[in-house]
């Protein structure tokens, strides 16, 4: 999760927040360089006082100027699409979670197994114990199991709310009355906090999603127990 006072992204945990990463760092340096030399160039045109004619009027240097900003908008572009793609893709999920956005509350379906749903409450800062996140700590966790393909078909039941969880690169709108999915897989066992990323009214703050990936032998000891107790 975050902390204070942290100037980056959260620790990638996931293959596509990976990837997102990289490609960040990819933009950003060509931006620096970018940036850099422009800035150079502002200086010396300010402090020189030499200037060549054959520079003020030349083809040569109009068709690098044009070229060259081409360039670097494929390398720009190629790396984004792929991301694009690989973003969209949902190959093969071994689960899938139907999250519906509520006023102000998710509520979550496992649509492979029947009657396993639950909803998921915000704990109020007076009964949260010590070690638990104000504002980000849920009543129940969505629980998943490791390294497998993660479906989560997304909607909501009101008005428009955001399913986000930044640490996973996971952020799909829920839209009343549409159903839309993504997907993800997490890298290694942890606990992973989001909060709804769309303005749906006064309690909008107070909303938060909270993932549990566990390795598959808890998952199924998780799943057997919530089943007996519903």
């Amino acid at each position: 999760m975050a902390h204070p006072q942290q100037l980056g992204f959260q620790d990638a945990t996931s293959p596509l927040m990976e990837e997102l990463l990289h490609f960040h760092d990819h933009a950003l340096m060509i931006v620096f360089l970018i940036s850099a030399f422009v800035l150079y160039l502002l200086v010396a045109m300010v402090t020189t006082k030499l200037y060549d004619k054959y520079i003020l009027d030349s083809q040569e240097i109009e068709i690098i100027w044009t070229i060259l900003p081409a360039i670097i908008l494929i390398m720009i572009a190629l790396p984004s699409l792929r991301i694009l793609y690989i973003m969209d893709e949902v190959n093969d999920p071994h689960l899938t979670v139907k999250a519906m956005g509520h006023q102000w509350y998710w509520s979550y379906e496992y649509t492979d197994y029947e009657e396993l749903g639950f909803d998921s409450y915000m704990i109020p800062t007076q009964d949260l114990t010590p070690g638990q996140f104000r504002l980000l700590e849920t009543d129940h966790r969505m629980v998943v199991p490791v390294e497998s393909p993660i479906r989560v078909l997304v909607s909501a039941e009101d008005v428009l709310h955001s399913w986000a969880v930044p640490t996973l690169g996971v952020k799909m709108d829920a839209v009343p009355g549409r159903l839309n999915q993504t997907a993800f897989i997490s890298s290694r066992p942890g606990v992973f906090y989001g909060q709804c990323s769309e303005i749906c009214g006064a309690n909008h703050s107070f909303m938060p999603i909270v993932v549990e990936a566990v390795l598959l032998e808890c998952f199924e000891n998780w799943l057997s127990f919530v089943l007996q107790d519903s």
